[in-house]
């Protein structure tokens, strides 16, 4: 089998079930797409986080408040409290 009834032969199974083949297509090209857009935002949210801890500078400090659920360093070492 050449190349060329390899061809036909495949020409004629997608006219013959050309719903099906449709819907392939259809499938195939929405499942590219969504690759490309996940890439592409992914990429766009990596670019924005980096611009935005350039933009803070290496001189700049957050602190925020957290609560860790204990009572202190003197509670936790054993120590009475006064």
């Amino acid at each position: 089998m050449n190349a060329a009834e390899v061809l036909r032969f495949a020409l004629r199974g997608l006219a013959a079930n050309k719903m099906r083949s449709a819907l392939t297509m259809l499938g195939i090209l929405i499942g590219v797409a969504a690759v490309i857009l996940l890439v592409a935002v992914g990429e766009g949210s990596s670019q924005q986080i980096q611009q935005n801890i350039q933009r803070l500078g290496a001189n700049s400090l957050t602190v925020t408040p957290s609560t860790s659920g204990g009572r202190g360093a003197a509670r936790a070492a054993g120590r009475p409290r006064l």
